[in-house]
Protein backbone atom coordinates (compact mmCIF):
# COMPACT_ATOMS: atom_id res chain seq x y z
CA UNK A 1 0.00 0.00 0.00
CA UNK A 2 2.87 2.30 0.83
CA UNK A 3 4.30 1.66 -2.58
CA UNK A 4 1.06 2.71 -4.15
CA UNK A 5 1.04 5.93 -2.13
CA UNK A 6 4.60 6.66 -3.18
CA UNK A 7 5.65 7.55 0.33
CA UNK A 8 7.38 4.26 1.37
CA UNK A 9 10.64 6.03 2.24
CA UNK A 10 9.13 8.73 4.49
CA UNK A 11 10.12 8.84 8.17
CA UNK A 12 6.51 8.44 9.28
CA UNK A 13 6.09 5.10 7.54
CA UNK A 14 9.49 3.97 8.78
CA UNK A 15 8.38 4.77 12.33
CA UNK A 16 5.04 3.01 11.81
CA UNK A 17 6.80 -0.04 10.37
CA UNK A 18 9.10 -0.18 13.46
CA UNK A 19 12.22 0.98 11.69
CA UNK A 20 13.61 4.19 13.17
CA UNK A 21 15.31 6.86 11.21
CA UNK A 22 18.24 6.94 13.53
CA UNK A 23 21.06 4.46 12.83
CA UNK A 24 21.10 3.41 16.49
CA UNK A 25 17.51 2.12 16.14
CA UNK A 26 18.16 0.06 13.07
CA UNK A 27 18.24 -3.73 13.52
CA UNK A 28 21.19 -5.47 11.94
CA UNK A 29 20.08 -7.16 8.82
CA UNK A 30 21.60 -10.65 8.40
CA UNK A 31 22.40 -11.84 4.99
CA UNK A 32 20.43 -14.93 4.06
CA UNK A 33 22.74 -17.88 3.54
CA UNK A 34 23.14 -19.08 0.08
CA UNK A 35 21.60 -22.41 -1.02
CA UNK A 36 24.95 -24.22 -0.93
CA UNK A 37 25.82 -22.90 2.55
CA UNK A 38 22.41 -23.79 3.93
CA UNK A 39 22.69 -27.29 2.50
CA UNK A 40 26.14 -27.64 4.09
CA UNK A 41 24.89 -26.49 7.49
CA UNK A 42 22.00 -28.94 7.33
CA UNK A 43 24.43 -31.71 6.38
CA UNK A 44 26.67 -30.83 9.35
CA UNK A 45 23.71 -30.82 11.74
CA UNK A 46 22.62 -34.22 10.45
CA UNK A 47 26.10 -35.65 10.90
CA UNK A 48 26.28 -34.22 14.42
CA UNK A 49 22.92 -35.76 15.29
CA UNK A 50 24.02 -39.10 13.82
CA UNK A 51 27.26 -39.00 15.81
CA UNK A 52 25.38 -38.17 18.99
CA UNK A 53 22.93 -41.01 18.34
CA UNK A 54 25.82 -43.41 17.72
CA UNK A 55 27.48 -42.39 20.98
CA UNK A 56 24.20 -42.91 22.82
CA UNK A 57 23.73 -46.31 21.21
CA UNK A 58 27.29 -47.34 22.12
CA UNK A 59 26.75 -46.30 25.74
CA UNK A 60 23.48 -48.23 25.85
CA UNK A 61 25.14 -51.34 24.42
CA UNK A 62 28.01 -51.04 26.91
CA UNK A 63 25.55 -50.72 29.78
CA UNK A 64 23.54 -53.71 28.56
CA UNK A 65 26.71 -55.75 28.10
CA UNK A 66 27.87 -54.97 31.62
CA UNK A 67 24.45 -55.82 33.04
CA UNK A 68 24.28 -59.19 31.26
CA UNK A 69 27.88 -59.92 32.26
CA UNK A 70 27.13 -59.26 35.93
CA UNK A 71 24.12 -61.56 35.75
CA UNK A 72 26.16 -64.38 34.23
CA UNK A 73 28.88 -63.82 36.82
CA UNK A 74 26.34 -63.99 39.65
CA UNK A 75 24.82 -67.18 38.23
CA UNK A 76 28.25 -68.75 37.85
CA UNK A 77 29.18 -67.87 41.42
CA UNK A 78 25.90 -69.26 42.77
CA UNK A 79 26.24 -72.47 40.75
CA UNK A 80 29.82 -72.97 41.94
CA UNK A 81 28.78 -72.39 45.55
CA UNK A 82 25.99 -74.97 45.19
CA UNK A 83 28.34 -77.59 43.68
CA UNK A 84 30.98 -76.97 46.35
CA UNK A 85 28.45 -77.16 49.17
CA UNK A 86 27.09 -80.41 47.78
CA UNK A 87 30.67 -81.65 47.53
CA UNK A 88 31.16 -81.17 51.28
CA UNK A 89 28.12 -83.33 51.97
CA UNK A 90 29.13 -86.11 49.61
CA UNK A 91 32.77 -86.08 50.85
CA UNK A 92 31.49 -86.58 54.41
CA UNK A 93 29.42 -89.52 53.25
CA UNK A 94 32.14 -91.11 51.09
CA UNK A 95 35.06 -90.62 53.50
CA UNK A 96 33.50 -91.55 56.84
CA UNK A 97 34.57 -95.21 56.77
CA UNK A 98 38.13 -94.48 55.62
CA UNK A 99 38.35 -91.66 58.14
CA UNK A 100 37.35 -93.95 61.01
CA UNK A 101 39.81 -96.63 59.93
CA UNK A 102 42.69 -94.18 59.51
CA UNK A 103 42.12 -91.46 62.12
CA UNK A 104 39.55 -92.95 64.49
CA UNK A 105 36.92 -90.31 63.73
CA UNK A 106 34.37 -90.02 60.89
CA UNK A 107 34.94 -86.27 60.76
CA UNK A 108 38.72 -86.12 60.18
CA UNK A 109 38.80 -85.96 56.38
CA UNK A 110 35.64 -83.85 56.30
CA UNK A 111 37.25 -81.26 58.59
CA UNK A 112 40.23 -81.05 56.24
CA UNK A 113 37.91 -80.53 53.30
CA UNK A 114 36.13 -77.73 55.17
CA UNK A 115 39.51 -76.07 55.81
CA UNK A 116 40.44 -76.29 52.11
CA UNK A 117 37.00 -74.99 51.14
CA UNK A 118 37.51 -71.91 53.30
CA UNK A 119 40.91 -71.32 51.70
CA UNK A 120 39.29 -71.79 48.30
CA UNK A 121 36.63 -69.22 49.21
CA UNK A 122 39.42 -66.74 49.98
CA UNK A 123 41.06 -67.52 46.63
CA UNK A 124 37.70 -67.04 44.92
CA UNK A 125 37.17 -63.62 46.52
CA UNK A 126 40.71 -62.45 45.75
CA UNK A 127 40.53 -63.55 42.10
CA UNK A 128 36.99 -62.22 41.58
CA UNK A 129 37.89 -58.73 42.85
CA UNK A 130 41.51 -58.38 41.78
CA UNK A 131 42.85 -56.20 38.98
CA UNK A 132 43.03 -58.22 35.77
CA UNK A 133 45.64 -55.84 34.37
CA UNK A 134 48.02 -56.70 37.20
CA UNK A 135 47.20 -60.37 36.84
CA UNK A 136 48.26 -60.27 33.20
CA UNK A 137 51.64 -58.87 34.20
CA UNK A 138 52.10 -61.83 36.57
CA UNK A 139 51.60 -64.45 33.84
CA UNK A 140 55.31 -65.02 33.15
CA UNK A 141 56.51 -64.91 36.81
CA UNK A 142 53.76 -67.35 37.85
CA UNK A 143 54.76 -69.74 35.07
CA UNK A 144 58.42 -69.63 36.14
CA UNK A 145 57.43 -70.26 39.78
CA UNK A 146 55.29 -73.21 38.75
CA UNK A 147 58.10 -74.78 36.72
CA UNK A 148 60.44 -74.46 39.72
CA UNK A 149 57.88 -76.14 41.98
CA UNK A 150 57.44 -78.97 39.47
CA UNK A 151 61.21 -79.51 39.54
CA UNK A 152 61.23 -79.45 43.36
CA UNK A 153 58.52 -82.12 43.46
CA UNK A 154 60.81 -84.50 41.58
CA UNK A 155 63.72 -83.83 43.96
CA UNK A 156 64.39 -86.80 46.28
CA UNK A 157 63.51 -86.31 49.99
CA UNK A 158 61.53 -83.15 49.17
CA UNK A 159 58.59 -84.30 47.06
CA UNK A 160 55.98 -86.37 48.89
CA UNK A 161 55.00 -89.69 47.35
CA UNK A 162 51.59 -91.37 47.63
CA UNK A 163 50.16 -94.19 45.57
CA UNK A 164 53.36 -94.49 43.54
CA UNK A 165 53.28 -90.83 42.42
CA UNK A 166 55.41 -87.92 43.62
CA UNK A 167 53.05 -84.96 43.27
CA UNK A 168 53.07 -83.03 46.55
CA UNK A 169 55.20 -80.61 48.56
CA UNK A 170 54.68 -80.16 52.30
CA UNK A 171 54.04 -82.20 55.39
CA UNK A 172 51.02 -83.45 57.29
CA UNK A 173 47.63 -82.08 56.21
CA UNK A 174 49.21 -79.04 54.51
CA UNK A 175 50.35 -80.20 51.09
CA UNK A 176 50.65 -78.36 47.79
CA UNK A 177 50.24 -80.05 44.42
CA UNK A 178 52.12 -77.89 41.86
CA UNK A 179 50.53 -79.67 38.90
CA UNK A 180 47.19 -78.06 39.83
CA UNK A 181 48.81 -74.62 39.85
CA UNK A 182 50.39 -75.43 36.47
CA UNK A 183 46.94 -75.46 34.82
CA UNK A 184 46.25 -71.88 35.91
CA UNK A 185 49.77 -70.65 35.14
CA UNK A 186 49.77 -72.15 31.65
CA UNK A 187 46.30 -70.74 30.86
CA UNK A 188 47.49 -67.24 31.84
CA UNK A 189 50.69 -67.56 29.81
CA UNK A 190 49.02 -68.91 26.66
CA UNK A 191 46.21 -66.33 26.73
CA UNK A 192 48.70 -63.47 27.18
CA UNK A 193 51.01 -64.65 24.39
CA UNK A 194 48.24 -65.27 21.86
CA UNK A 195 46.61 -61.91 22.66
CA UNK A 196 49.90 -59.98 22.29
CA UNK A 197 50.69 -61.62 18.95
CA UNK A 198 47.17 -61.55 17.58
CA UNK A 199 48.17 -59.97 14.28
CA UNK A 200 50.42 -62.97 13.57
CA UNK A 201 48.20 -65.65 15.05
CA UNK A 202 48.37 -67.78 11.89
CA UNK A 203 52.15 -67.99 12.01
CA UNK A 204 53.44 -71.24 13.45
CA UNK A 205 56.78 -69.72 14.37
CA UNK A 206 55.33 -66.78 16.30
CA UNK A 207 52.40 -68.26 18.22
CA UNK A 208 51.97 -72.01 17.96
CA UNK A 209 55.58 -73.02 18.49
CA UNK A 210 56.13 -71.05 21.76
CA UNK A 211 52.84 -72.27 23.24
CA UNK A 212 53.47 -75.91 22.30
CA UNK A 213 57.09 -75.73 23.51
CA UNK A 214 56.07 -74.49 26.97
CA UNK A 215 53.20 -76.98 27.03
CA UNK A 216 55.49 -79.87 26.17
CA UNK A 217 58.07 -78.92 28.80
CA UNK A 218 55.48 -78.63 31.59
CA UNK A 219 53.73 -81.83 30.47
CA UNK A 220 57.07 -83.68 30.51
CA UNK A 221 57.70 -82.62 34.13
CA UNK A 222 54.20 -83.72 35.09
CA UNK A 223 54.56 -87.07 33.31
CA UNK A 224 57.70 -87.70 35.35
CA UNK A 225 55.60 -87.70 38.56
CA UNK A 226 53.74 -89.57 36.83
CA UNK A 227 50.39 -87.82 36.16
CA UNK A 228 48.93 -88.51 32.73
CA UNK A 229 45.54 -86.95 33.49
CA UNK A 230 46.88 -83.48 34.27
CA UNK A 231 48.99 -83.56 31.10
CA UNK A 232 45.86 -84.30 29.07
CA UNK A 233 44.03 -81.38 30.71
CA UNK A 234 46.96 -79.05 29.87
CA UNK A 235 46.80 -80.14 26.23
CA UNK A 236 43.06 -79.35 26.14
CA UNK A 237 43.69 -75.89 27.61
CA UNK A 238 46.33 -75.12 24.98
CA UNK A 239 44.15 -76.40 22.14
CA UNK A 240 41.17 -74.31 23.29
CA UNK A 241 43.17 -71.08 23.58
CA UNK A 242 44.91 -71.53 20.23
CA UNK A 243 41.62 -72.36 18.51
CA UNK A 244 39.85 -69.36 20.06
CA UNK A 245 42.84 -67.21 19.10
CA UNK A 246 42.25 -67.92 15.42
CA UNK A 247 44.93 -70.52 14.67
CA UNK A 248 44.23 -72.46 11.48
CA UNK A 249 42.54 -75.81 11.95
CA UNK A 250 45.10 -77.51 9.77
CA UNK A 251 47.92 -76.30 12.00
CA UNK A 252 46.01 -77.36 15.12
CA UNK A 253 45.27 -80.78 13.64
CA UNK A 254 48.90 -81.46 12.75
CA UNK A 255 50.24 -80.12 16.07
CA UNK A 256 47.90 -81.89 18.44
CA UNK A 257 47.78 -84.98 16.26
CA UNK A 258 51.52 -85.26 16.85
CA UNK A 259 50.99 -84.79 20.59
CA UNK A 260 48.36 -87.53 20.52
CA UNK A 261 50.82 -89.87 18.81
CA UNK A 262 53.49 -89.13 21.41
CA UNK A 263 50.94 -89.67 24.20
CA UNK A 264 49.98 -93.03 22.74
CA UNK A 265 53.64 -94.10 22.72
CA UNK A 266 53.97 -93.04 26.35
CA UNK A 267 50.87 -95.04 27.31
CA UNK A 268 52.17 -98.19 25.65
CA UNK A 269 55.72 -97.76 26.95
CA UNK A 270 54.84 -97.78 30.67
CA UNK A 271 53.53 -101.14 32.01
CA UNK A 272 51.03 -99.64 34.47
CA UNK A 273 49.62 -97.26 31.81
CA UNK A 274 49.37 -100.10 29.33
CA UNK A 275 47.51 -102.30 31.83
CA UNK A 276 45.09 -99.46 32.58
CA UNK A 277 44.42 -98.95 28.91
CA UNK A 278 43.82 -102.66 28.28
CA UNK A 279 41.53 -102.91 31.30
CA UNK A 280 39.56 -99.92 30.00
CA UNK A 281 38.83 -101.82 26.79
CA UNK A 282 37.41 -104.79 28.73
CA UNK A 283 37.44 -104.17 32.50
CA UNK A 284 35.56 -107.37 33.38
CA UNK A 285 38.34 -109.43 31.83
CA UNK A 286 40.66 -107.90 34.47
CA UNK A 287 38.09 -107.70 37.28
CA UNK A 288 40.52 -108.96 39.94
CA UNK A 289 43.57 -106.94 38.82
CA UNK A 290 43.84 -103.69 36.86
CA UNK A 291 40.10 -103.51 36.09
CA UNK A 292 38.95 -104.01 39.69
CA UNK A 293 38.33 -100.33 40.41
CA UNK A 294 36.28 -99.72 37.26
CA UNK A 295 34.22 -102.88 37.83
CA UNK A 296 33.40 -101.84 41.40
CA UNK A 297 32.51 -98.36 40.15
CA UNK A 298 30.08 -99.75 37.58
CA UNK A 299 28.50 -102.00 40.19
CA UNK A 300 28.02 -99.02 42.53
CA UNK A 301 26.44 -96.96 39.78
CA UNK A 302 24.15 -99.79 38.71
CA UNK A 303 22.95 -100.54 42.23
CA UNK A 304 21.85 -96.94 42.69
CA UNK A 305 18.97 -97.39 40.20
CA UNK A 306 16.82 -94.27 39.69
CA UNK A 307 16.76 -92.58 43.12
CA UNK A 308 19.72 -94.24 44.89
CA UNK A 309 20.14 -95.76 48.32
CA UNK A 310 20.07 -92.40 50.11
CA UNK A 311 22.85 -90.23 51.54
CA UNK A 312 25.19 -92.34 53.63
CA UNK A 313 23.66 -95.60 52.39
CA UNK A 314 26.34 -96.63 49.90
CA UNK A 315 28.12 -99.92 50.54
CA UNK A 316 30.86 -99.13 47.99
CA UNK A 317 32.72 -96.96 50.51
CA UNK A 318 33.07 -99.92 52.93
CA UNK A 319 36.33 -100.99 51.30
CA UNK A 320 34.83 -102.27 48.05
CA UNK A 321 35.65 -99.17 45.96
CA UNK A 322 39.19 -97.75 46.40
CA UNK A 323 39.54 -93.95 46.41
CA UNK A 324 35.78 -93.52 46.87
CA UNK A 325 36.18 -90.00 48.28
CA UNK A 326 38.64 -88.79 45.60
CA UNK A 327 38.79 -90.01 42.01
CA UNK A 328 35.65 -92.17 42.17
CA UNK A 329 33.33 -89.93 44.13
CA UNK A 330 30.96 -89.78 41.15
CA UNK A 331 30.28 -93.51 41.67
CA UNK A 332 29.25 -92.76 45.27
CA UNK A 333 26.93 -90.01 44.00
CA UNK A 334 25.30 -92.40 41.56
CA UNK A 335 25.01 -95.07 44.25
CA UNK A 336 23.46 -92.86 46.92
CA UNK A 337 21.42 -90.49 44.75
CA UNK A 338 20.78 -92.71 41.74
CA UNK A 339 20.48 -91.71 38.12
CA UNK A 340 18.71 -88.48 39.11
CA UNK A 341 21.63 -87.31 41.24
CA UNK A 342 24.21 -88.28 38.62
CA UNK A 343 22.34 -86.42 35.87
CA UNK A 344 22.03 -83.37 38.14
CA UNK A 345 25.81 -83.28 38.53
CA UNK A 346 26.28 -83.57 34.76
CA UNK A 347 23.80 -80.75 34.14
CA UNK A 348 25.60 -78.59 36.70
CA UNK A 349 28.86 -78.90 34.77
CA UNK A 350 27.06 -78.27 31.47
CA UNK A 351 25.63 -75.08 32.98
CA UNK A 352 29.10 -74.08 34.21
CA UNK A 353 30.48 -74.56 30.70
CA UNK A 354 27.70 -72.52 29.08
CA UNK A 355 28.12 -69.63 31.52
CA UNK A 356 31.90 -69.67 31.07
CA UNK A 357 31.65 -69.53 27.28
CA UNK A 358 29.06 -66.73 27.48
CA UNK A 359 31.45 -64.72 29.62
CA UNK A 360 34.30 -65.42 27.17
CA UNK A 361 32.18 -64.38 24.18
CA UNK A 362 31.14 -61.05 25.77
CA UNK A 363 34.60 -60.01 26.95
CA UNK A 364 35.81 -57.04 24.90
CA UNK A 365 39.47 -57.60 25.77
CA UNK A 366 41.32 -60.28 23.83
CA UNK A 367 43.33 -61.53 26.79
CA UNK A 368 40.36 -61.92 29.13
CA UNK A 369 38.31 -63.61 26.41
CA UNK A 370 41.03 -66.18 25.70
CA UNK A 371 41.65 -66.70 29.42
CA UNK A 372 37.95 -67.34 30.06
CA UNK A 373 37.91 -69.85 27.20
CA UNK A 374 40.92 -71.71 28.59
CA UNK A 375 39.56 -71.78 32.16
CA UNK A 376 36.16 -73.04 31.03
CA UNK A 377 37.73 -75.76 28.90
CA UNK A 378 39.92 -76.78 31.84
CA UNK A 379 37.01 -77.24 34.27
CA UNK A 380 34.65 -78.95 31.83
CA UNK A 381 37.28 -81.28 30.31
CA UNK A 382 38.51 -82.29 33.76
CA UNK A 383 34.95 -83.16 34.80
CA UNK A 384 34.32 -85.12 31.58
CA UNK A 385 37.59 -87.06 31.86
CA UNK A 386 36.89 -87.98 35.48
CA UNK A 387 33.29 -89.01 34.87
CA UNK A 388 34.27 -90.87 31.69
CA UNK A 389 36.80 -92.90 33.66
CA UNK A 390 34.26 -93.68 36.40
CA UNK A 391 31.59 -94.95 34.00
CA UNK A 392 34.11 -96.84 31.87
CA UNK A 393 33.99 -94.97 28.57
CA UNK A 394 37.48 -93.43 29.03
CA UNK A 395 40.68 -94.74 30.61
CA UNK A 396 40.98 -93.92 34.30
CA UNK A 397 43.61 -91.18 34.70
CA UNK A 398 43.46 -90.30 38.39
CA UNK A 399 42.35 -86.67 38.09
CA UNK A 400 39.73 -85.42 40.59
CA UNK A 401 36.20 -84.27 39.90
CA UNK A 402 36.23 -80.46 40.26
CA UNK A 403 34.60 -79.07 43.44
CA UNK A 404 33.43 -82.54 44.53
CA UNK A 405 36.44 -84.80 45.06
CA UNK A 406 38.37 -84.72 48.33
CA UNK A 407 41.59 -82.73 47.92
CA UNK A 408 43.07 -79.40 48.87
CA UNK A 409 45.16 -78.02 46.03
CA UNK A 410 42.61 -78.95 43.38
CA UNK A 411 39.74 -77.29 45.24
CA UNK A 412 41.62 -74.06 46.02
CA UNK A 413 42.96 -73.62 42.47
CA UNK A 414 39.65 -74.44 40.76
CA UNK A 415 37.77 -72.01 42.99
CA UNK A 416 40.37 -69.37 42.11
CA UNK A 417 39.82 -70.13 38.42
CA UNK A 418 36.07 -69.63 38.81
CA UNK A 419 36.82 -66.37 40.65
CA UNK A 420 38.71 -65.18 37.55
CA UNK A 421 35.73 -66.11 35.37
CA UNK A 422 33.43 -64.12 37.65
CA UNK A 423 35.83 -61.17 37.52
CA UNK A 424 35.85 -61.24 33.72
CA UNK A 425 32.06 -61.46 33.67
CA UNK A 426 31.72 -58.44 35.95
CA UNK A 427 34.09 -56.36 33.79
CA UNK A 428 33.30 -57.29 30.17
CA UNK A 429 34.52 -53.93 28.81
CA UNK A 430 37.82 -53.84 30.72
CA UNK A 431 40.96 -53.48 28.61
CA UNK A 432 44.10 -55.12 29.95
CA UNK A 433 46.41 -54.22 27.05
CA UNK A 434 48.70 -51.25 27.46
CA UNK A 435 47.75 -48.29 25.25
CA UNK A 436 50.02 -47.86 22.27
CA UNK A 437 52.52 -45.00 22.71
CA UNK A 438 51.67 -41.82 20.88
CA UNK A 439 53.59 -41.21 17.69
CA UNK A 440 56.18 -38.42 18.05
CA UNK A 441 55.36 -35.15 16.34
CA UNK A 442 57.23 -34.69 13.03
CA UNK A 443 60.15 -32.32 13.23
CA UNK A 444 60.02 -29.26 10.94
CA UNK A 445 62.33 -29.55 8.01
CA UNK A 446 65.06 -26.88 7.79
CA UNK A 447 64.36 -24.28 5.17
CA UNK A 448 66.85 -23.92 2.30
CA UNK A 449 69.28 -21.02 2.46
CA UNK A 450 67.73 -19.43 -0.64
CA UNK A 451 64.29 -19.47 0.96
CA UNK A 452 65.63 -17.86 4.19
CA UNK A 453 67.08 -15.03 2.10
Amino acid sequence: MTDLLGVRGTPVLRLLSGVGSARSHQRPVRDEPSGRAAHGSRRESRSERAAAAEVGTTRTRTTDLALVGRRDAARLGALTAAITGFGLVIVLSASSVVSIATYGSPWALFERQVMWTLLGAVAFLVCSRGDLRRLRKLAAPLLILTVLLLVVVLTPHIGRTAGGSSRWIGAGPIRLQPSELAKLAFALFAADLVARREQARDHVQVVVRPVVTVLGFIALLILKQPDMGTAIVLVSIGAAILYAGGTERRVLGVTFGGLLFVGSLLILSAPYRRSRFLSFINPFAHASTSGYQVVQSLEALGSGHLFGTGLGGSVAKWGFLPNAQTDFIFAVIGNELGLIGALAVLLAFVGLGILGLRIAARAADRFTSLLATGLTCWLVCEALINIGGVIGILPETGIPLPFLSFGGSSLVVTLGAVGLLVNIGRNPTLRTARPAPAAPAPRPRPRPAAARR
